[in-house]
């Protein structure tokens, strides 16, 4: 769905405030309709994309985390991940950081919208003040590190420099009116002059993103994402690789995937919920088309339902700072017992086209255990054994 159908949407839906009950109950519809469409979208994507590439989509929208909080943002993140982030997963970190900055999503998600340079015309104007939420997130989470060389000097002068985006009806907006006069230093670098144009903060964004810190931040979470043990040997190789190719996001991995470690399969992780449904389908052999008979219902209650039990509400992470990844985490009771009842209700539904033993030699190869292995074998119906080996340890940790 395009962003801008999806911004008339917003619209619509402040209208439908002001014209009462049947126009509210109308567009609530419509959002619905939208929201089961993504994650029509959303899951299907996931299902059939080779698994490096949907694991780094997955990595990326949480690195660049923006929650779907509301109706305006449960419409605009969907977008996000479509347009920010997919297009750069194996291109230019600068070019990523720069959509995913100025997206609209993100703007609102972290009150860029509401920040007004002091010294602006509409600050003096207003008396409005500066919103540093951006500028310390880009700078702590997206690209610094919470341990990289800045202050919080570094920070407001970020914050001043950033003021002036804002989105319309339209999508993203510069607003000069609501820009801090320049020139603005960051980082130790000028920008900007008598004002600050939206070329100035792009230039800004592709130096940080170039940081020394920055690659050294992004090596330790892709390390820590698909290997999940480091030494300083192997940060160091990654980090080299993202700078001496300036943020060339495939060279950069080609290091992380040189080393020996980022292939052994020594299951420290636990499978987030959606990549546990996903890796479930997927064993199943479901494909887009199998996506695509799902109803809506079967939809919002059997998947999005499932993952919010889980603990995992599609597009909806608790904070700027995305998923947990520790393992204890998601391997807790009520957790598990989500898993092992979405498990045996998808293993029913399978249940007909699947031996359960051949289920398990195809799903796990080598890496289930004898005790699961008898397990299964031993199991009273096709349904219970292949519920087994969606609910093991093995199935469940990556």
């Amino acid at each position: 769905i395009p962003l801008k159908t999806r911004a008339g949407q917003i619209i619509s839906f402040r209208n439908a405030r002001e014209k009462g009950e049947d126009a509210k109950q109308m567009m609530r519809r419509n959002l619905r309709d939208t929201a089961t469409s993504d994650i029509r979208h959303y899951l299907s994507d996931a299902v059939t994309d080779p698994g490096f590439g949907a694991r780094l989509l997955a990595f990326w929208s949480d690195h660049f985390t923006v929650a779907a909080n509301g109706p305006h943002l449960r419409l605009l993140v969907p977008d996000f991940v479509d347009a920010a982030i997919r297009p750069h997963i194996a291109g230019s970190f600068p070019d990523m950081l720069r959509a995913a900055t100025l997206h609209p999503a993100m703007l609102i998600y972290l009150n860029q919208v509401q920040s007004v340079g002091p010294n602006s015309r509409a600050g003096r104007r207003r008396e409005k003040g500066l919103n540093e939420n951006l500028a310390r997130e880009v700078f702590e989470l997206h690209t610094l590190g919470v341990d990289g060389g800045y202050t919080q000097s570094d920070v407001r002068a970020f914050a001043e420099l950033l003021t002036g985006l804002s989105v319309d009806k339209a999508g993203f907006r510069f607003r000069r009116a609501l820009s801090e006069p320049g020139p603005i230093e960051v980082l130790g670098s000028r920008y900007g002059a008598r004002s600050v144009a939206l070329g100035d903060i792009e230039e800004a964004l592709n130096d940080i993103a170039l940081h020394p810190d920055t690659a050294l931040h992004i090596a330790r979470k892709l390390i820590w994402h698909f290997v999940g043990i480091s030494d300083l040997a192997l940060e160091t190789r990654v980090a080299e690789a993202f700078a001496a190719s300036r943020g060339d996001l495939a060279q950069t991995y080609a290091a992380l995937l040189d080393d020996d470690r980022a292939w052994q399969p020594v299951f420290m992780k636990a499978k987030l919920p959606f990549e546990f449904i996903v890796s479930a389908l997927r064993a199943a052999g479901a494909g887009a088309r199998e996506i695509n008979d799902l109803s809506d219902t079967e939809l919002r209650k059997g998947m999005a339902g499932a993952l919010q039990l889980m603990g995992q509400p599609l597009f909806t992470p608790p904070g700027p700072d995305g998923w947990d990844e520790a393992p204890e985490a998601w391997i807790t009771p009520p957790g598990l017992a989500a898993r092992i009842e979405w498990a045996t209700r998808f293993a029913e539904r399978i249940a007909d086209l699947r031996d359960p033993r051949e289920f398990l030699v195809t799903t796990l190869a080598d890496a289930a255990s004898p005790i699961l292995k008898k397990s299964v074998a031993g199991a009273q119906n096709r349904a219970e054994g292949i519920a087994l080996t969606l609910a093991s340890p093995e199935f469940n940790r990556r």
